[in-house]
């Protein structure tokens, strides 16, 4: 950053007062007049037909106000990605004639209070007629398995084939390894559940709708039509958000049954998830199975790679069926891979439906290709971290389209190996993992090294809303299209104006996730918010500026060339007391009277910024494990990141996201995993059951950067927000598996459980 700067430097978060003293409102803090409550009844059956529905009881019951099913609350079916995903698999709101998943909504119930709701739906019978369950992608597209849409006829929801079809991808290759896992199922959850609240009357006798959400422009986008509004008459607002990762950038039906339950009783209607409804009602992530085939010379050189995809996109399919789309595109990962065969197919399951969760697509891709890697050394004898070393594509090889269609921007890959290895203390940790298997130790050493490169700002993402105010009281408002839920947004922003304009960070007002205040936006996911809104907001400031200074060359008689920024405002240059405050300038662009005859009112500039292609952030982990070989325990002894996110605005805020990615990933490795059983029951719907762990399964990650700027956008930036999940995966299922490769494990599927541990060692011949 330039000399003198606040950009590079660490600053404190503006939004951490708000978040730590609980002065924040969320959607659930709200109170309004009239509030009525929202409950749903909810299948407890995976897939069944529909006999009967009976709501007489309920309907009876105190504080009730409505019961809703599909015949008396009449909603068009939620389509999953048109044009993509077949019209058949849309959603009815209410099912209509058939459940297809445990948590399909069947009824929904209004009424006085929460508790009333709650209370009238254990009063609705419904008669089900069971059918057989799928919840495996693979099984689902067997010919015999059963079909969740009658009309599609089979539960195919995407199928792709991405060039290039290199058939003989292996051939020449000295040895050939193959590697089957399964990247699996994850549940959100982010701290504060999903939920709803609409208010009906305004604007334009429309509706305010109010929910934690990611993307509320989309929402309205989607929600509007579902309800027959115009745009313009669905306001839609996200207030403070607890916690993101992807599945609060959906649009859930559950808002369009608020929404038209608002609406048709004139009154405001709220919907509050339950954790346990969280489970499996807020989408998941994941649930890719992959295979394939490595082909490397003895020297380590990869001569061709093989990979197919099955995923599971749940009852109905979504976004989710299009995200191996991603996983093909960065198949090729860092490395120089002459030849590629890839395959995918998506299917609709009997589970909660998959949608976009911290790197949606990208993890799978460097989960299997870093898996395979490590196989490969093994196979020849080669040293994991050198395997890398001979493959990276140079830095002079970009901008860089690769085999599999992924526009590469910069990278210099082998730079984050480097310091990955010295911070790590390798080669000392190879000795130290010699000496324990030496000893006979039954706690053994694995030491998992992965690089990754990932897209941020992927497919149809780069573009972004941005605005800047300067007001006649000194200070500035920006305006975003992106919607923060904890990533330190006001702050970034805030840096990029003050640096631009002078103005202090404390007089710049953050405004954003609300329809009414900001004209557009494509919301917060992809890691895109600082390379897309940031770069809107800085170009936006650099414009405010330029008009500024042709103002004050105007009221000062000067040379513009001579105006440059000054204590509070600008002045001449060498003349200090011939200045004007940012006030005083603000004042005078409204004044017809004061400003020059050609220049539009306002000291204002607003953009949509396009940087016209994706980024591609990269890096090394190292992470090292001690595995109990007698009991199956993992203890994750030290993680080492670097990781290049581009040119760094504000270390703190990079450091604390990668903190926050390093442990979801490291969640996936060894802990988090949706399990269903053999009809389609959830068996991991409480956090009674599914591992989530907290930072006292963890140790103190060590994260180090460098920095590649991003020809792409002025800033330089690149996309941080999932690099630490991408790379951490990967690098500790490796060190799982180095811990007992000396025994003749070749691979243990995620979680890594004690369990499956366990059980590998004692089906393991050694080597």
């Amino acid at each position: 950053m330039a000399s003198g700067s606040i950009l590079g430097n660490s600053v404190k978060r503006k939004d951490d007062p708000v978040l730590v003293t609980g002065a924040g409102e969320y959607f659930d803090d709200m109170a309004v007049d009239g509030l009525s409550h929202l409950h749903f009844v909810r299948s407890t059956v995976a897939h069944a037909n529909i006999e009967s529905i009976d709501t007489a009881d309920a309907e009876a019951m105190p504080g009730v106000i409505a019961v809703y099913t599909a015949d008396t609350l009449e909603l068009a079916p939620m389509p999953g990605m048109p044009g993509v995903i077949p019209d058949e698999m849309s959603r009815p709101p209410l099912a209509r004639g058939k459940v297809r998943l445990v948590g399909d909504i069947v009824a929904a119930i209004v009424a006085e209070t929460k508790e009333q709701a709650v209370d009238a739906a254990e009063q609705v019978i419904i008669d089900y007629d069971f059918l057989p369950a799928v919840t495996d992608a693979r099984a689902a597209l067997a010919d015999d398995a059963p079909v969740l849409f009658e009309a599609h006829g089979s539960n195919i929801a995407f199928n792709m084939f991405q060039a290039p079809q290199d058939e003989d991808a292996l051939e020449g290759a000295d040895a050939v390894v193959d590697l089957e896992m399964h990247s699996q199922r994850l549940a959100g959850v982010p701290m504060e559940n999903n939920g709803i609240l609409a208010v009906p009357g305004e604007p334009d006798g429309g509706i305010t709708v109010y929910a934690p959400m990611q993307a509320p422009h989309a929402v309205q986008g989607g929600l509007a039509p579902m309800l027959g509004l115009e745009p313009d008459q669905c306001r839609v607002v996200a207030p403070w958000v607890g916690g993101g990762f992807g599945p609060k950038a959906a649009m859930y039906v559950e808002y369009v049954i608020a929404g038209a339950a608002a609406l048709r009783l004139g009154r405001p209607v709220k919907w509050t998830e339950a954790r346990s409804e969280d489970m499996v009602s807020l989408v998941h992530g994941r649930d890719l199975h992959l295979s394939g085939q490595l082909g490397v010379k003895n020297d380590g050189k990869i001569t061709g790679l093989k990979i197919n995809v099955v995923a599971g996109a749940g009852a109905y399919p979504a976004i989710g069926a299009f995200l191996p789309q991603l996983t093909l595109m960065m198949s090729q990962g860092v490395y120089d891979i002459p030849k590629i065969h890839g395959t995918a197919a998506s299917a609709a399951t009997n589970n909660t439906p998959v949608a976009a969760y911290r790197g949606a697509g990208r993890p799978e891709a460097t989960q299997f290709l870093e898996r395979i890697l490590d196989i490969a050394a093994d196979e020849i004898g080669m040293d994991p971290a050198e395997i890398r070393r001979v493959n990276y594509l140079p830095p002079e090889a970009f901008p860089l389209t690769t085999k599999t269609g992924a526009n590469y921007d910069s990278g210099e890959y082998e730079k984050t190996l480097d310091a990955a290895i010295e911070h790590s203390g390798y080669a000392q940790l190879r000795q130290d993992q010699e000496a324990r298997r030496a000893s006979g130790d039954a706690k053994q050493i694995g030491i998992g090294v992965a690089s990754y490169v990932e897209v941020t700002a992927p497919i149809g993402l780069h573009a972004e809303f941005g605005s800047v105010e300067v007001h006649e009281d000194g200070s500035a408002s920006m305006r975003v299209g992106t919607s923060a839920h904890g990533q330190g947004h006001d702050t970034a922003f805030s840096m990029l104006v003050s640096d631009m304009l002078g103005i202090p960070m404390d007089k710049i007002r953050h405004i954003q996730s609300d329809t009414a205040e900001v004209p557009q936006g494509a919301g917060t996911m992809g890691s895109r918010s600082l390379q897309t809104a940031g770069s809107a907001v800085h170009v936006a400031s650099e414009n405010v500026l330029e008009k500024a200074k042709v103002l004050a060359a105007h009221l000062l008689e000067a040379n513009v060339d001579d105006i440059e920024k000054g204590d509070g405002g600008l002045q001449v240059a060498g003349v200090p007391a011939k200045s004007l405050s940012w006030g005083e300038l603000a004042a005078a662009a409204n004044d017809d009277a004061k400003r020059p005859a050609d220049m539009e009112a306002g000291l204002q500039h607003e953009l949509v910024f396009d940087e016209g292609d994706s980024t591609f952030p990269f890096g090394t982990h190292v992470a090292v494990v001690e595995v109990d070989t007698e009991t199956g325990e993992v203890e994750l002894v030290r993680h080492v990141a670097v990781d290049d996110c581009g040119r760094i605005l504000n270390p703190m805020l990079v450091t604390g996201q990668q903190h926050g990615g390093i442990a979801q990933g490291a969640a996936q490795a060894l802990y988090e995993g949706m399990q269903y059983d053999e009809d389609g029951n959830p068996v991991t719907a409480t956090l009674m059951d599914y591992l989530m762990p907290s930072a006292a399964e963890f140790p103190s990650f060590e994260t180090y950067n460098t920095e590649t700027d991003s020809p792409r956008n002025p800033l330089g930036a690149k996309g941080i927000g999932e690099s630490g999940t991408i790379g951490s995966t990967p690098a500790i299922h490796n060190a799982v598996v180095d811990a007992l490769s000396h025994l003749g494990v070749r691979h243990v599927e995620m979680p890594a459980t004690p369990m499956r541990i366990w059980e590998a060692v004692g089906a393991a011949q050694p080597a």
